[in-house]
């Protein structure tokens, strides 16, 4: 599954799912434009990508500013000549019970997970038509499937995005790109690691394999979906959840 000869574009790329996949994108053959608003974080993650022959570019953006959206893509493609895999992977959690939601906890994380995913597609698309072959992936969760008690914010924007990703594989589809979405299940990161240990064992009866899962596994499925191999697959969910989820 080489990627080399191919740009990808992750956002959210300084920590955890985000790094795990460009890392992988990376040892894969990819270019790797990496987005993120934490610039130390990100260019930690470029020498590391260097240093085991990959190519990097690192460009501090926030999803949740259309503007810097639009630069750091413009800057990737001056960069690298094009973009044709996306990855939507930046996300952030307001947890709270709806009842006692916060306006703004609802508008930050819909912005942030939702709006800022369809921004970086509107972006990146005209590369991708241009040459008419492209790889967007963008990354749900199984709580956007599901649902979860304090989380109407989040869930909400995941199970945006998986319709979002239904509606441009329809319509990019007849120019060989494909739209696919990704929704992992209790994965371990350092977004994980501050739930309580009694949600984190309630959490564990509920997958039938009996553990969390890793940032390597949601990279690996990120990496078939970005390749040739995945060629006729579009407009899919892959559920990486451990079975918590089936169906």
């Amino acid at each position: 599954m080489s990627l080399t000869n191919h740009v990808a574009f992750v956002t959210g790329a300084s920590q955890g799912i985000g790094r795990a996949i460009a890392l992988r994108l990376a040892k894969d053959g990819a270019a790797v434009a990496l987005a993120a608003r934490n610039q130390t974080k990100l260019d930690e993650v470029a020498a590391e990508i260097t240093a085991a022959g990959g190519t990097a570019a690192t460009f501090a953006m926030d999803v949740a500013n259309e503007d810097q959206i639009k630069q750091s893509v413009k800057d990737a493609i001056a960069r690298f000549g094009k973009v044709d895999i996306l990855v939507n992977n930046a996300g952030i959690t307001r947890d709270t019970l709806a009842m006692r939601m916060k306006r703004a906890d609802w508008d930050d994380v819909i912005n942030t997970n939702l709006t800022g995913s369809f921004l970086c597609m509107q972006a990146v698309i005209s590369s991708m038509l241009k040459q008419r072959w492209g790889r967007i992936i963008n990354i749900a969760s199984v709580f956007g499937q599901m649902g979860q008690a304090g989380q109407a914010n989040y869930a909400a924007s995941k199970a945006g995005l998986i319709g979002l990703t239904m509606a441009m594989a329809r319509e990019v589809a007849s120019r060989s790109i494909t739209v696919n979405a990704i929704a992992p299940g209790f994965i371990e990161t350092a977004m994980t690691s501050e739930l309580s240990p009694e949600f984190k064992e309630m959490a564990l009866k509920m997958i039938p394999l009996g553990r969390t899962g890793t940032d390597a596994e949601i990279a690996a499925a990120a990496s078939f979906l970005a390749s040739e191999a995945a060629g006729y697959i579009t407009g899919h969910v892959l559920n990486v959840n451990g079975g918590m989820l089936m169906g």
